[in-house]
């Protein structure tokens, strides 16, 4: 192990060459050599010649009392070399004195020859300063006989993760799929015909010859309930006269129906049999004194008056004439007309039932989740997109900014002027939105220090001055009518920076256009490290509202960055 020290004591020699002084000098050399016995401080590095990318442990030993408050280095104070890690102090007494010792992993991926600069210890109200350190960084040397070169692999783009829109799509089609069913099964599908409705669908003819046959089920004449058995036996046979013959038998008295068949006959309309009128005047006259004068005829008439109505029923079809092309062109048109007519009662009735499910879907969900927010999520926002998609938690830049942000941010190459390359390192990383509705950018920035011999009187960064800087780069893009508060803000984890928000009006790609959008300037410094959160959004859009928050709610910054830590 290489070790370089550097000792702040008082040599014995001189102090030997002050005994002889002047009692007055002597006092002072008592004090000089009291401060400076009590307090030294020690460097040790393992060594100062690595490859690209291997580490350095740099050592910093404080010796005192315990009366002194020593201050280490904090933050990115080694540059050109990085900070990996700077592990906590470690602390040991030794006899009446405390040892402490502060060790920091340094790299660079960069080959060349850097200088660590003076580092600087605070012991009590003292400070002290290390060295400056010459380290090498060499290449890894490849040989390209037994091993090629190859070119840099393109960056992949790496599946997302499953996501479970697949089970909600499964959800919405079964529901359609069940609301489907139920409407075909209720108002589409042909239900099958009840016994009334097939005997409906005969024609005159055959439903009056089963309905004479369904008589004898009935048992009326068993029951002696001739009253009930004539009132149906006449009203078969009136109901086939009124289809076929005369459109008002039914409402007719016997005498009138009687005196319209004889018309009919006397005008050559039905050629109706000899006997056929005279057969349903008589059993319609029985009828008649059955149902009002409570006249009991024997069952044997009552068949015999049953037979002789059903052939009356084969008299008149025989007789009835075919119809013509023209009315069967009517019926058929009827039909046709009825069928329409049915199809378009179930289209309205579906219709109406799909609305309303509609109707109440809407109106619960709306009660449930607000109106706004369900008829942005029925057609489409891309703020409620980014707020409800796969969110990403990851570190950016170095020393890391931890966020949690709706899409990754990708890099942004950054183009620095010649006097500033090997001063100045800055990481950008950031995501615009579709048509500008959210942007979000972080940014590291690590300056070093300018001249070596300068190491003792570095001044702080002032981060306003940075802000004023950034808001006037705005201006310089056409950023217009930016309006700034500042207030200080504090990170989760208690990291200390300045928020600057406030409202602006950013031109959009069409030329001459402008939105107006709000946004939020979140910046951290230490003694050389700028890191800045710049999130920006339009305004009125309550969901990048709720984005903008939960990004700052999960904003850490490194606690070795950025705050100090103080121990005796």
């Amino acid at each position: 192990m290489k070790v370089k020290r550097i000792k702040c004591k008082v040599k014995s020699l001189w102090f030997g060459a002050l005994v002889s002084a002047k009692p007055k000098l002597l006092s002072i050399a008592f004090l000089l050599y009291s401060f400076f016995s009590f307090s030294q401080v020690t460097t040790e590095v393992d060594t100062t010649n690595i490859r690209i990318g291997e580490q350095i442990s740099y050592k910093i030993k404080v010796e005192t009392d315990s009366t002194k408050l020593v201050v280490f280095p904090e933050g990115q104070t080694f540059m050109p070399l990085e900070v990996v890690e700077a592990l906590k102090i470690d602390t040991t007494k030794k006899a009446s004195k405390f040892q402490l010792l502060r060790e920091y992993k340094l790299t660079q991926f960069d080959s060349g020859s850097y200088y660590i600069p003076r580092q600087k210890i605070i012991v009590g109200d003292t400070p002290f300063f290390t060295d400056s350190l010459k380290v090498d960084v060499n290449t890894i040397e490849i040989d390209t006989t037994k091993q090629g070169l190859y070119d840099i692999k393109p960056i992949i783009e790496v599946d997302k993760s499953a996501s479970k829109w697949w089970l909600y799509l499964l959800i919405v089609l079964a529901a359609i799929a069940l609301i489907g069913f139920l409407l075909y099964w209720f108002i589409w599908r042909k239900k099958p015909l009840t016994e009334e409705e097939e005997i409906a669908l005969l024609p005159p003819y055959d439903r009056a010859k089963l309905a004479i046959s369904k008589l004898e089920n009935q048992n009326y004449l068993e029951r002696s309930d001739l009253k009930g058995f004539y009132s149906e036996l006449t009203f078969i046979i009136r109901k086939f006269l009124d289809e076929k013959v005369y459109d008002r038998s039914l409402e007719s008295t016997t005498d009138q129906l009687i005196e319209r068949l004889q018309l009919l006959k006397d005008g050559n309309q039905f050629n109706f049999q000899k006997d056929t009128i005279s057969n349903i005047d008589t059993i319609f006259k029985r009828a008649d004194l059955v149902k009002f004068a409570k006249s009991q005829p024997d069952i044997a008439l009552a068949e015999l008056d049953k037979q002789t109505i059903s052939n009356e029923l084969d008299a008149v079809k025989a007789i009835l004439p075919e119809p013509s092309e023209e009315e069967k062109l009517l019926n058929l048109q009827y039909k046709e007309a009825q069928e329409r007519k049915e199809k378009r009662k179930k289209i309205l009735l579906t219709t109406a039932i799909s609305l309303f499910i509609l109707i109440a879907t809407f109106v619960g969900f709306g009660t449930t989740y607000g109106f706004g927010y369900v008829k942005d999520k029925i057609l489409g926002h891309n703020s409620i997109e980014l707020l409800e998609g796969n969110w990403v938690k990851s570190a950016y830049g170095f020393p890391p900014i931890y966020i949690e942000t709706p899409k990754v941010l990708k890099r942004v190459e950054v183009e620095l002027p010649e006097e500033a390359e090997g001063k100045v390192k800055t990481l950008i990383f950031n995501y615009t939105g579709e048509n500008d509705e959210f942007n979000i950018a972080t940014q590291t920035t690590i300056i070093g220090k300018q001249k070596e011999e300068d190491a003792d009187v570095q001044k702080a960064i002032n981060l306003n001055n940075i802000i004023e800087q950034n808001l006037k780069k705005w201006e310089d893009s056409g950023v217009r009518n930016i309006i700034t508060k500042n207030e200080e803000f504090l990170t989760p984890n208690e990291a200390q920076g300045i928020k600057t928000f406030g409202t602006a009006e950013f031109p959009t790609s069409e030329e001459d256009e402008f939105y107006e959008a709000e946004y939020m300037l979140l910046s951290f410094t230490t003694e050389q490290v700028v890191q800045q959160i710049t999130i920006v959004w339009r305004v009125n859009d309550s969901y990048a509202d709720d984005i903008v928050k939960r990004v700052v709610d999960s904003i850490e910054l490194n606690p070795n960055v950025n705050r100090e830590e103080e121990t005796k």
